[in-house]
C-alpha cells in the first residue's frame, strides 16, 4: 500500500526570478530585492532581515521579462533559515493578499513559460489520507 502524500499548494511556483522591493509595514524595513519563485499566490523573497510569520509586508515586482510593475500587500507565511540541505539560503514566503484581476491575469499569463520549482525538500505524507484510504479498503 502506497502512503498519500499531502498536497497543500493550490497553485504552482514557478523558477522565475524577478526583480522586487518587498518591505515590512512595521517601521518600512527593505526586506529583500529578489524573488527566487512566484506564483498567482505568492513569492519567495531573498533576504538578511530576521522577519517573523504573519508580518504583513508590501511588495512591488516586475513582471518577467516586462517593464510592468505590480503592487501588492502580502503576509509572510514562511521563513526559511538556510539551515536545511537544498534551502536556497534565508528567504520569506510570502502570501499575496488578493490581487485585482487585471495584475492577476497578467502575473498568471507571464508565469505560464516558466517551469514548475524543484521541491525544497521531499514532499510530506498525509497519515490521515492514508487510514481513511486503507480503512475503505
Amino acid at each position: 500500500m502506497e502512503m498519500l502524500l499531502a498536497s497543500e499548494r493550490r497553485v504552482t511556483r514557478r523558477a522565475a526570478i524577478v526583480e522586487c522591493h518587498a518591505v515590512r509595514e512595521r517601521g518600512f524595513r527593505l526586506l529583500g530585492t529578489r524573488a527566487i519563485d512566484l506564483s498567482v499566490d505568492g513569492m519567495l523573497v531573498l533576504t538578511s532581515a530576521r522577519a517573523l510569520t504573519g508580518e504583513p509586508v508590501i511588495v512591488s515586482f516586475r513582471l518577467p521579462d516586462t517593464d510592468v510593475w505590480i503592487d501588492a500587500t502580502a503576509t509572510i507565511a514562511r521563513t526559511l533559515h538556510g539551515r536545511r540541505e537544498g534551502d536556497p539560503g534565508r528567504a520569506v514566503g510570502l502570501r499575496f493578499d488578493p490581487l485585482d484581476s487585471a495584475s492577476s491575469r497578467r502575473l498568471r499569463a507571464a508565469l505560464e513559460r516558466f517551469p514548475p520549482t524543484y521541491p525544497y525538500r521531499a514532499q510530506r505524507v498525509d497519515y490521515a489520507a492514508t487510514a481513511a484510504m486503507i480503512a475503505l479498503s
